[in-house]
């Protein structure tokens, strides 16, 4: 397993696609270390919390633990015009920036480390920015990574959230394989006793949402996959139960891959895959709805309309389930932070508190809501272990900087799914039929 999160990549001088990194300036009698001390004092408020390794062969710091290396000054370049969080994964995503020892430790170390009324997000102080200055770093702004998304248009309208989506998803199917493994499934997990591996959890939690959904209990079901990804529930739904499945999504990469695992399995009676907006859906009524890590591309500001539309979409005592990311009090994911520049862009997650309400607005009773918190974390925890062993067939795929991406973001992830700062919650409503539900009085029945 790698222990450093840039090993096996070129030094800064020769990184491909990138640019000659700045010289450094800094008077050699003081060293790079004492010049950045002062810039290190003020991002935590005193002493920094882990070891500093500069480029010049100086380090500030514990003499033990864990181990930041600053490679280039263009790391210190990239805070100056981006401070906090941003320019930090720009560092990071280019290789200016990395660390030696646990991934998911040293976030959370760092994280805890920095103060709470240290305001990270502003432009430094002028100590600060002469610290800059001493080290050689001071300069014009450096290109962002071509990583980085700019989705342009309305906010959540249908062609910017086919952008926002396409930029995450279709990046290449084979590398989201050697991530997700062999379920193809890109979702919390369900660990439930006697499951111990990540395939065996994700069916699971498939076959969780089908009996929430009742496909146990009809003998023939209209199913609509709101975000269907690579098919993987669509196809459970459709062995498992005989459903007939309607899967939508807006990655054409997806939805190919999901194609042609239907007509692996015989199944394209059952099951049709589309590239389409959820809005543009006409064909209802279903018998029940499965929406799952699709909620957080919507927005609050989308909510009612998503919620109304399922509704809609739904025939008399039709359930949904939606499986979403949540945060209390809600948070937009913005433009200024690593995740929603790299990641996520324009994504949102909303309180489940909030959820309740529009979905009871939309017309739903709501009848359960379960949190898989815990699991989330397990589940990524798996998913950075998938991408660490294929290392170097990932950054033959992608190349190095999106792998970088997608470990420092899922173990980021992870560790706000360890903590509680993030959670996951499946919320299960009906519409309602002249006050029956047709629903079971307990879970008992789910499994």
């Amino acid at each position: 397993m790698r222990s450093d999160l840039m090993s096996g990549t070129r030094p800064a001088q020769g990184r491909e696609g990138g640019h000659a990194p700045s010289r450094a300036a800094g008077p050699k009698d003081r060293g790079v270390a004492t010049a950045l001390e002062p810039l290190l004092l003020h991002f935590f408020g005193g002493a920094p919390p882990v070891r500093f390794e500069f480029w010049d062969g100086t380090s500030l710091g514990p003499t033990s633990g864990h181990v930041l290396e600053v490679r280039s000054c263009d790391a210190v370049r990239r805070l100056l015009w981006a401070p906090g969080e941003l320019g930090l994964a720009r560092a990071f995503v280019e290789g200016d920036l990395s660390f030696r020892g646990d991934i998911f430790e040293m976030l959370a170390f760092l994280h805890a480390a920095v103060p709470a009324n240290v305001r990270t997000d502003t432009l430094l102080p002028l100590h600060a920015v002469r610290a800059a200055y001493r080290s050689g770093a001071l300069g014009t702004p450096l290109p962002a990574p071509p990583e980085e998304a700019s989705p342009r248009g309305r906010l959540h309208s249908k062609g910017r959230d086919a952008q926002a989506v396409r930029h995450h998803y279709d990046v290449s199917n084979d590398f989201y394989a050697m991530v997700l493994g062999p379920s193809m499934t890109y979702s919390c997990a369900r660990f439930a006793p006697g499951v111990a591996t990540l395939e065996a959890a994700q069916e699971s939690k498939h076959d969780l949402i089908c009996r929430k959904l009742g496909l146990h209990e009809a003998t023939a079901s209209r199913i609509l996959d709101v975000g269907c990804g690579w098919g993987s529930f669509a196809l459970h739904a459709a062995r498992r139960y005989g459903a007939q499945v309607v899967g939508v999504t807006l990655s054409p990469a997806q939805a190919g891959f999901a194609r042609d695992r239907v007509a692996a399995d015989g199944l394209a009676e059952q099951v049709e895959i589309r590239v389409q907006d959820y809005r543009d859906v006409r064909d209802g009524p279903f018998d029940a709805i499965a929406s799952v890590g699709m909620f957080e591309h919507v927005g609050s500001a989308k909510a009612a309309e998503y919620f109304g539309i399922m509704r809609r979409l739904l025939g008399p005592r039709g359930r949904l389930l939606n499986h979403a990311i949540s945060s209390v009090g809600g948070s937009r994911i913005g433009p200024r932070s690593f995740i929603g520049r790299y990641v996520f862009p324009d994504g949102e997650l909303i309180d489940v508190g909030q959820v309740v309400v529009a979905m009871e607005d939309a017309g739903f009773e709501v009848r359960d809501v379960e949190s898989l918190r815990e699991h989330y974390a397990k589940t990524l925890h798996c998913w950075v272990r998938n991408l660490q062993r294929n290392w170097d067939a990932a950054v033959a795929e992608v190349g190095v900087r999106r792998a970088r991406v997608w470990e420092l973001y899922m173990a980021a992830s992870a560790n706000g799914f360890d903590d509680g700062g993030i959670s996951v919650h499946q919320v299960l409503g009906v519409v309602p039929e002249s006050g029956g539900s047709g629903m079971p009085s307990s879970r008992t029945g789910w499994g």
